[in-house]
């Protein structure tokens, strides 16, 4: 499979990109990064065999930069729907664990294994199938992918025994494509300067879903027979798989490409060929081992990629602990299931505030790149978390000791505040994370990033199967608040290394040989090539 996860993501962040992109809607900006690739890329490439190869240079009017803004926002509106549903999936399982045992007589933790095998496939099942969506699209990989999902709801819902949850749980998370390809459209149709806001609104697509889950299960957990948790799942699926096949078009631009070659051929230019239509054996094995292995080589070898991916991890196992948590700590407030269920709304609020936060950041950031494009190192994307992080720890030990309950004068609002400010932090650090290693890693930004999909989902699936055993088991006094203090200790401690990002990440950096090999390629201009990239990687490591 020679068209990687190192193309896609070339298009997702190329900071040397000289041409201001706050103005991609108008036919200056889109003439001005059609000149830009021009430059980078060339306009057709000739072969020995005399075949002609076309570029995006010459035919930037047919990719996805050229849509309409008003397209463009309209397919990443279809495509946030898509990734809440796919999180929707993994966070309004657990209320359907108490049902469960009481349908086939199995314990609490056991009815927990739906929720953590189906986050750790959704874990490897993303990394999956992003490689395909290079090589085959967008459109038929997100069509599969879902129509999947949807398929493994049926058995689920069905199931005549618990192994066939856990079977169709772990066939559904396995068969999700998550933020891979996501992002990958991002970078479709979003010039690198230009990308944050989308980057942005991906982002709170992911945590938003996690967030829903547990207001539409109370509701369902209350009113309705078990079997409708999954029916749901497949009723939303269905809607997003439809509005999908409706509404979103390929964008990915090899595709683009091979199609317009192979209209050009039926108008008569009979020597014009796509970039897919030229490669030779593209679905090799050991190509594909290939890119499959590289997002966990990162996340074992590159520090930056595995603190930040731990970072964002627990981070995001924390909404799943208090998928739990929530239970114990309102009900000293006689909360019942629905009020239980509403009480997440303030964690949807924080997300929301989180997003809305980076706005000034973002525009503040893409004013600097207009007036100099290397004016800012990649560690500029970690400067709004240095604030909203710290929210994370102040959050979870106010969680923690507001928790105390109606018997110390304590109102359910005070831990709802909190969690609004653990939500806020969540979100900021996700965002922030992603596009740190989007600006530092460049083509291999898609391989980092995987790293970082890659502990959230595994971690949160851990955070399913401790989490309840976790706020029952440690002795009295204060049950309820030592544990979520405990969190808050780890939490200041995995933050510090944004930190020392922030202020020593060069330093780092210039160790790391995936950087570097960008760094250089920067320093003369030039784009960074698939093969040259992964040849000088390979001699330097």
């Amino acid at each position: 499979m020679a068209d990687t996860k190192l193309e896609d993501s070339e298009k997702l962040e190329n900071t040397s990109s000289p041409s201001d992109t706050s103005d991609i809607g108008s036919a200056d900006g889109k003439q001005s990064q059609k000149e830009s690739r021009k430059d980078a890329s060339g306009s057709v490439s000739s072969r020995s065999d005399g075949k002609i190869e076309i570029k995006e240079a010459d035919n930037y009017e047919k990719l996805g930069f050229a849509f309409p803004p008003m397209k463009r926002w309209t397919i990443l509106s279809v495509i946030f729907a898509v990734q809440v549903s796919m999180n929707f999936n993994t966070s309004v399982y657990p209320n359907v664990v108490i049902p469960l045992t009481e349908a086939f007589q199995i314990s609490g933790q056991a009815a927990r294994v739906g929720q953590m095998i189906f986050l750790v496939a959704y874990a490897f099942g993303s990394e999956l199938w992003a490689p395909w969506s290079e090589d085959l699209g967008r459109w038929p990989i997100l069509q599969l992918s879902l129509f999947l999902v949807n398929i493994w709801q049926i058995p689920c819902a069905l199931a005549p025994n618990f192994g066939t949850i856990v079977v169709g749980r772990f066939l559904g998370g396995l068969s999700s494509a998550g933020g891979s390809v996501t992002l990958g459209m991002v970078a479709d149709m979003w010039e690198p300067d230009d990308q944050q806001y989308a980057v942005a609104f991906i982002v709170l697509s992911s945590v938003g879903g996690t967030s829903i889950g547990p207001v539409v299960g109370a509701f369902i957990q209350r009113y309705l027979s078990w079997h409708w948790n999954f029916w749901v799942q497949l009723i939303f699926g269905g809607a997003v798989q439809l509005a999908h096949f409706f509404l979103v078009p390929e964008t990915r631009a090899t595709i683009l490409l091979d199609r317009e070659a192979k209209r050009r051929r039926k108008a008569g230019e009979s020597n014009i060929w796509g970039p897919n239509e030229l490669k030779e054996n593209r679905f090799e094995m050991r190509e594909i081992l290939r890119v499959w292995s590289r997002p966990f080589e990162m996340f074992v070898r590159e520090p930056i990629v595995l603190c930040l991916s731990l970072l964002s991890g627990f981070s995001d196992a924390l909404i799943f602990t208090f998928l739990e948590s929530f239970h114990p700590v309102y009900e000293q407030w006689d909360f019942g299931t629905i009020a239980i269920g509403l009480a997440f709304i303030p964690i949807n609020i924080g997300y929301f505030l989180g997003w809305f936060s980076f706005f000034p950041f973002i525009h503040r950031q893409r004013q600097i790149r207009r007036r100099d494009p290397d004016a800012l190192q990649p560690e500029a994307r970690l400067y709004w978390l240095l604030y909203t992080a710290p929210l994370e720890t102040i959050g979870l030990f106010g969680f923690a000791w507001t928790s105390l309950g109606p018997s110390h004068n304590v109102h359910w609002i005070a831990p709802m505040i909190f969690s609004t400010l653990i939500a806020i932090a969540n979100y900021a650090i996700y965002m922030a994370t992603i596009d740190y290693m989007i600006a530092a890693y460049g083509p291999y930004s898609a391989s980092a990033t995987g790293g970082n999909a890659l502990a959230r989902d595994f971690l949160a699936g851990v955070a399913a199967m401790y989490s309840t055993p976790f706020y029952k088991n440690l002795p009295p006094p204060y049950k309820l608040e030592k544990p979520t203090t405990i969190l808050a200790c780890l939490a200041f401690l995995v933050t510090i290394p944004i930190y020392i990002f922030y202020w020593k990440g060069p330093i780092v950096r210039a160790k790391s040989p995936f950087a570097q090999t960008l760094a250089s390629d920067r320093k003369k201009g030039g784009v960074v090539q698939d093969e040259k990239s992964e040849h000088e990687v390979e001699k330097g490591s």
